[in-house]
């Protein structure tokens, strides 16, 4: 068990992180993942209030549709990263981090209209991931629905509890996010490992669920985005609605897209023996710091060293970089994430 944004969660189980982690890309793995927010938008333009302040333009979602976004700083960096599930008109859902949940819905507090409600459910409902090429044969057994498309959530019942199925997940594999009320979470929770022995289901901890978003590039907020990091920056523009007329940071962003960023993401793949890990500076060959990594890990799946990196504009995909592990050269290639193929759909 260790801390992690204000709570106590498990590192990994009795297998260990990396067969929780093959786990996942192979069969099936659970995730207790209710440290994440949740929290509702409810009233008359609910709709339009969140797609005046999230970054991504919620008109190119349908009800019942998911979508990636981001709350911004009027400079342009990145308060929180979130999934918005869009209910109808009248509500929006979202999932902010754990650790900048209370920061969020403080943030919308001072800034909505009076006819709307934020709905602060951090404490009242739990969230369980059920990852993995089996993860949808686990759900049958349960006889919950499983055939929505990716970034797509169904509202169902599960033994007398309110559970929202939805099609998203951290893993890069196929998987789902169950959303259900505090009383439902441990039956719940119980009933997946059970049913799931026969998939050789696991429950899995925060070392594979960084090992595996680490393998398909999916930043962790507070290390590859933080309110000292933008989109643009991050590689994360393509979740800004470029096109919305308002939104918290427009014009920071759209000027530093025009003269182009100081720094970008990029990934980091070992070629030498050694494990990169965060805040470790990156040199070019004339020994020239070019950069810092923001997540480092060992990939069970490549079976090397992995890390994600904010680098000088200069640096290019293939380009020899060394970065300084302790003291040590370790010799990596620039790469674009992700490191292993999705299989998200």
């Amino acid at each position: 068990m260790g801390p992690f944004g204000g709570w106590d969660m498990p590192i990994e189980y009795t297998a260990g992180t990396v067969a929780e982690h093959n786990g996942v890309r192979n069969a099936v793995g659970i995730f207790d993942v209710s440290h994440m927010g949740k929290v509702r938008i409810l009233g008359p333009g609910a709709y339009e209030f969140a797609n005046s302040v999230f970054a991504n333009d919620i008109d190119r979602i349908k009800p019942g549709q998911a979508q990636y976004s981001m709350l911004c700083n009027e400079s342009g960096g990145i308060i929180d990263d979130l999934i918005v599930y869009l209910v109808s008109n009248e509500e929006v859902r979202f999932i902010p981090n754990a650790g900048n949940a209370s920061t969020v819905v403080a943030h919308l507090e001072k800034i909505v209209p009076a006819n709307i409600v934020i709905e602060n459910n951090h404490l009242t409902q739990g969230i369980i991931a059920i990852q993995g090429p089996k993860s949808a044969e686990l759900l049958q057994s349960l006889e919950l629905p499983t055939d929505h498309e990716y970034m797509a959530f169904v509202d169902a019942t599960w033994n007398g509890f309110a559970v929202s199925i939805c099609r998203t997940g951290y893993t890069g594999e196929h998987g789902y996010e169950l959303v259900i009320e505090n009383a439902g979470l441990v039956p719940l929770w119980d009933t997946l490992l059970r049913n799931g022995q026969s998939l050789s289901v696991l429950p899995c901890g925060l070392g594979a669920r960084d090992t595996l978003r680490t393998e398909m590039g999916y930043v962790l907020h507070g290390q590859d985005i933080s309110p000292e990091i933008s989109p643009v920056q991050a590689r994360t523009g393509w979740a800004v609605g470029w096109g919305k007329p308002n939104f918290a940071g427009r014009e920071a962003l759209i000027a530093e897209k025009e003269a182009g960023p100081s720094r970008v993401a990029w990934g980091l793949l070992a070629t030498g023996r050694g494990i990169p890990r965060s805040h470790m500076q990156v040199k070019n060959a004339a020994g020239e710091v070019v950069g810092e990594t923001t997540s480092g890990t060992f990939s069970p799946t490549l079976q090397k060293g992995i890390a994600l990196a904010l680098l000088n504009p200069g640096v290019a995909a293939g380009d020899q970089l060394i970065i300084d592990v302790r003291g040590r050269d370790l010799e990596v290639v620039v790469a674009k994430p992700p490191f292993v193929n999705a299989t998200t759909k």
